[in-house]
């Protein structure tokens, strides 16, 4: 009764109306804590060290990007490789709910999914643009959700480091001979070409690459491109430094998220999440240009670094060796058939504009050179 008289009573004064103009204003201060409250609370794994060059910063920035476009309806703390799961455990993690989402790369799950390799990257196949176009254009994101349905995931196209060098080499590759035996960090597709070629390939998360190299457990490292490189430290124990990457000529990397999540999300989080990831791989691939642009520079002027070109008959055997694996990839079964068959297609779709392109690109180079 107090409290209805207390009412009554202010309505009927001078001063109802500044004291619900002061209650719409404190309404309006309480809302964000109100959105706040009700946040989406994520955690995102990732396959990289803490805030190295690349990959890391794009899981980094996709997060950001996420929770700017939902107007912080979306929060996701990112973790590096380690803090919760080892760097080859993020696809499970997400397949398992132990976390929502993960960002990695499909080279990674090749023992899982024979071809999922090329939907990072595969020998002497798609560039960055290229195989962008083959995901979003060429039916590859239908066949890629259709690979991972059965671990209850979905992945995005979530930046790209763009492509690799073919390596460091503690000693120079004169010839054929000298890949055979040859101890060599190596992931994904690349790593079985090399198997065939007679190497020992070795699986090595990045954050491990420079101790082995350093203790003499490996003779080389394929990493990715001269930014990322740089971070790690190689150069000081392997300073043949090849070309080209055959091996790995793109560098795309993933975002996944867990299926029943993504089905329980509106409409809007839905395209805020997938545009997120797409705005990462332009900017992925822009700043993976700039920063290896100088951090070759860089190299030239601070170390012993020699840039060298594997010898063609390594080339021609690497060639003949993925033809095979292709081929072999192809032939175990028909989902594996259906990707590596629209993987091939996009390349001779794609090719002769990209040749071309590069071409020109390559001459007006030459004519404009400093």
């Amino acid at each position: 009764m107090a409290l209805a008289r207390y009412i009554t009573s202010m309505q009927s004064g001078k001063h109802f109306t500044r004291r619900l103009a002061l209650g719409t204003g404190f309404a309006a201060l309480a809302a964000p804590s109100v959105v706040r409250a009700a946040s989406l609370r994520w955690r995102l794994v990732t396959s990289w060290p803490k805030n190295r060059t690349g990959p890391a910063l794009s899981a980094r920035r996709i997060a950001e990007r996420i929770a700017r476009m939902s107007g912080g309806r979306v929060q996701i703390q990112v973790f590096a490789a380690g803090e919760i799961v080892p760097a080859f455990a993020t696809l499970d993690a997400v397949s398992s709910g132990v976390v929502e989402l993960a960002h990695t790369a499909s080279l990674y799950w090749q023992n899982i999914f024979p071809a999922a390799g090329l939907f990072t990257t595969a020998p002497f196949g798609l560039g960055p643009v290229e195989h962008q176009a083959w995901i979003e254009f060429g039916g590859g994101q239908t066949l890629w959700d259709e690979l991972y349905a059965s671990r209850g995931v979905r992945p995005f196209l979530a930046g790209n480091t763009g492509p690799s060098m073919g390596g460091w080499f503690r000693k120079p590759i004169v010839n054929v001979d000298d890949i055979k035996g040859l101890r060599i960090r190596v992931q994904g597709l690349g790593a079985e070409v090399y198997l065939r070629l007679g190497a020992t390939p070795i699986a090595i998360s990045p954050a491990e690459i420079l101790p082995a190299i350093e203790k003499g457990v490996i003779d080389a490292v394929e990493f990715l491109g001269p930014a990322s490189d740089l971070d790690t430290g190689i150069v000081r124990y392997a300073p043949h430094y090849y070309k080209p990457g055959f091996n790995k000529p793109n560098g795309a990397s993933e975002l996944l998220i867990s299926q029943t999540l993504w089905d329980s999300l509106t409409s809007d989080l839905q395209a805020i999440i997938a545009e997120a990831c797409r705005a990462e791989h332009g900017q992925g691939l822009a700043e993976a240009t700039q920063t290896n642009a100088t951090a070759l520079m860089t190299l030239f002027q601070t170390s012993s670094m020699k840039i060298e070109s594997f010898p063609e008959p390594v080339l021609t055997d690497a060639l003949n060796a993925t033809r095979g694996l292709m081929k072999a990839i192809s032939d175990r079964d028909n989902l594996s058939h259906r990707i590596v068959a629209s993987y091939t297609q996009a390349q001779l779709q794609l090719r002769g504009w990209s040749w071309l392109s590069a071409d020109m690109t390559a001459q007006l180079a030459r004519l404009t050179r400093l």
